[in-house]
């Protein structure tokens, strides 16, 4: 079987061209907040105000700007109810983004091991 990852070969995923898979994969899921929305995102559809207090720490910009990019790259789903305002509006993961949970949880436990024999609380 052939190996994907960190070869020679260029990979052209949806008009990016990446030098190997994990390139790809991180660019997807990778910064300090996608991979901390799809977490929030992973037991149940949340509002964008229900985000912002479970993640303080985002600005209301950061926050935005990282859904529209897990949008876009077909992650994240957002579903828009009413047509005028006060409009409602759900942020969800796709099929694509549930395919991410197995490797946050890892990255969580591993973030608690960390935690646990490391790091200052």
């Amino acid at each position: 079987m052939m190996k994907l990852e960190c070869q020679n070969d260029l990979i052209e995923y949806n008009g990016t061209v990446y030098p190997c898979t994990v390139s790809l994969a991180m660019d997807l899921v990778g910064g300090k907040w996608k991979a901390v929305i799809l977490y929030h995102l992973k037991d149940s559809k949340k509002r964008y105000s229900e985000l912002r207090k479970e993640m303080p720490a985002v600005t209301e910009r950061t926050l935005s700007l990282q859904l529209k990019q897990l949008e876009k790259d077909g992650l994240v789903a957002r579903k828009v109810y009413g047509k005028k305002p006060p409009i409602r509006v759900e942020y969800s993961l796709t099929d694509f983004g549930k395919s991410f949970i197995a490797v946050l949880e890892s990255i969580t436990a591993w973030g608690n091991q960390i935690v646990l024999k490391k790091a200052e609380i």
